[in-house]
C-alpha cells in the first residue's frame, strides 16, 4: 500500500513539474523562424509574470527591434510606441515607451547575462523596467547584477542572430507574435 501511494505521489509531482515547465516556454515569432525561450520564474517571478501578461495579451505582437547592436543585443518590447500596427508607432520614439501598467522593482541575480539571455530593459533607474527587454548576442558580463534576467534561448537562437541591425534599423525587424507554448 505505502509502494502505491509513493508512486501515486511521484507520478503526480512529474505531471505538475512537467506542466509548470510548460507554462514557463515561450515561443518567440520572428519572420526567419520562432524562438523557443524558457523563463526564469524562481529567478525573476515578478518580471516573468510581466511578460507572459503582456504576451499573451498581444501587445508584443508586431513590435519593431528599434536597437539592434552588432556583437552586443537585440532590444524590443515598447510597446507604446513600438507597435508597427499601432496608431501610436513612431520609429523615432521607439524605446522611449512602455505598457500602462507599473514599473518593477529590479530582481538582480547571479545568472549571467550570456549568449541567449533574455533581460530587461530599464532607465539609469534599477526600478523602472516595464515591457522593453532585450536579447544577448554574446556574453556581456558587466551587465551582470546590474540588469534583471528572466529568461533564456533554448531554441532558435539562429533566427535572432538575422534580426536586422540598427538603432533603429531601416525598415526594423518585429516580434510576430510571442506567447506562452
Amino acid at each position: 500500500m505505502n509502494r502505491f501511494i509513493i508512486n501515486i505521489l511521484v507520478l503526480f509531482l512529474l505531471i505538475t513539474n512537467q506542466s509548470i515547465a510548460k507554462e514557463n516556454i515561450m515561443i518567440l515569432k520572428l519572420k526567419n523562424g520562432d524562438v523557443k525561450i524558457q523563463l526564469f520564474e524562481d529567478v525573476a517571478p515578478n518580471h516573468v509574470k510581466r511578460i507572459k501578461e503582456l504576451a499573451n495579451n498581444g501587445k508584443y505582437d508586431n513590435v519593431v527591434f528599434h536597437r539592434v547592436i552588432d556583437g552586443f543585443m537585440a532590444q524590443t518590447g515598447d510597446v507604446e510606441f513600438g507597435n508597427s500596427s499601432n496608431a501610436n508607432f513612431d520609429i523615432r520614439r521607439a524605446g522611449t515607451g512602455n505598457s500602462d501598467l507599473p514599473d518593477l522593482k529590479q530582481e538582480f541575480s547571479s545568472v549571467p547575462h550570456e549568449r541567449g539571455t533574455l533581460s530587461m530593459a530599464r532607465t539609469s533607474d534599477p526600478d523602472s523596467a516595464n515591457s522593453q527587454f532585450f536579447i544577448c548576442f554574446v556574453p556581456t558580463p558587466f551587465l551582470d547584477r546590474q540588469y534583471t534576467v528572466f529568461g533564456k534561448v533554448l531554441e532558435g537562437m539562429e533566427f535572432v542572430d538575422k534580426i536586422k541591425r540598427g538603432e533603429p534599423a531601416e525598415d526594423p525587424d518585429k516580434i510576430i507574435s510571442f506567447k506562452s507554448q
